[in-house]
């Protein structure tokens, strides 16, 4: 096989893994909500109603603002710094991983590409993005860790559950060892960058150059590092504190707590399935078996499921229209610029 065929033929394995695994989420998610089943989890839907899905859309305003902005506290000072552009990108981010039939990769791209197209440079636009993904993934450990203290001391006594409550902890601590060696390896990134394209693609020297230099100096900025990280714990809360509403506004009597608890454990094992299309079956087996854990019925965790998904429907349709149209009018502006002239001899 040649390099252009073994080329041509990655995308297409890549294209059918993802088909696989989404036929899988869908069959997971049917699967699921038939073992509870489809008339208890349609009538859970109906209690949350358009009420709830309503709040759930006008609050998403909430922890988007504060993942825009835990992303713009890692630019520097020295390149272009507008708040709306990364609120803006970060909405399309999330559209791309909870819309698309993408991993949560693909919305990482997307994103990234939405900042570029509003004026940020690619080198910082990536750069941001990198560290924004881990400072993320940072403040989620943080958060996760109020659903596994919340797990700990609801079965701590309980011999039945010691396997659950021990299988939780060592994830967590399998975690943090992970998120250290992810910080590690983005802090030499540079020079192993470097080096693969020097020895592979000298011709992309230049652009890891200015990738390399960008990253550098997010991480030389400790305290907006911090920041985000912090910013990222607040949001997750945020989120978590959202759904609580919206189950106390139907009339599902609920401890804030237990619904965060199962925000961080379904959020965590969202984040475990990242390659599943958007986590499709992932999200519905986590509530379905979670929510029950923390006194929310397994069809209500299930209607909260769908009421999300609604949610990001109706939130990422928009943004993601509002994404190509601004990719549009940068093609359409494109074209229109006159063809550069040369004299020939």
């Amino acid at each position: 096989m040649t390099g252009a065929q073994s080329s041509a033929f990655a995308p297409s394995k890549a294209r059918l893994g993802v088909i696989l695994a989404a036929i899988v989420g869908l069959a997971v998610a049917t699967g699921v909500i038939g073992w509870i089943g489809f008339r208890a989890v349609l009538t859970a839907v109906e209690i949350i109603g358009a009420r709830g899905l309503a709040f759930l859309v006008i609050y998403t305003a909430v922890p988007a603002t504060l993942l825009g902005t835990a992303w713009l506290v890692l630019v520097p000072p020295s390149a272009a710094r507008r708040w709306r552009v990364f609120v803006i990108a970060r909405i399309v981010r999330d559209a791309g991983g909870d819309v698309l039939p993408f991993t949560q990769l693909g919305g990482y791209v997307i994103g990234a590409r939405a900042a570029v197209l509003q004026g940020i440079s690619p080198a910082i636009a990536a750069s941001t993005t990198i560290v924004d993904v881990t400072t993320e993934l940072i403040g989620q450990f943080g958060f996760t860790v109020i659903g596994v203290v919340m797990l700990a001391v609801k079965f701590g006594g309980s011999s039945a559950h010691t396997a659950l409550v021990v299988e939780t902890s060592t994830g967590l601590v399998l975690a943090a060892l992970g998120l250290a060696g992810l910080v590690i390896l983005q802090r030499r990134s540079s020079a192993l960058m470097e080096r693969l394209a020097r020895r592979f693609a000298p011709a992309l020297l230049a652009h890891v150059d200015d990738f390399g230099r960008a990253l550098d100096e997010v991480y030389q900025r400790s305290m907006g590092v911090m920041a985000s990280v912090v910013l990222h714990g607040i949001a997750w809360i945020a989120s978590g504190a959202g759904i609580w509403f919206a189950l106390r506004f139907a009339g599902i009597e609920i401890r804030l707590l237990d619904v965060l608890a199962i925000e961080s454990l379904v959020g965590a094992v969202r984040s475990a399935g990242f390659v599943a299309p958007m986590a499709v079956g992932v999200q519905e087996a986590a509530y379905g078996f979670i929510g029950p854990i923390f006194g929310l019925p397994a069809d209500m965790a299930l209607a909260v499921s769908l009421i999300k998904r609604a949610t990001s429907l109706t939130v990422g349709v928009p943004a993601l229209a509002l994404w190509q149209t601004i990719e549009g009018r940068r093609l359409a502006a494109l074209g229109r610029q006159p063809a550069v002239e040369t004299d020939e001899a």
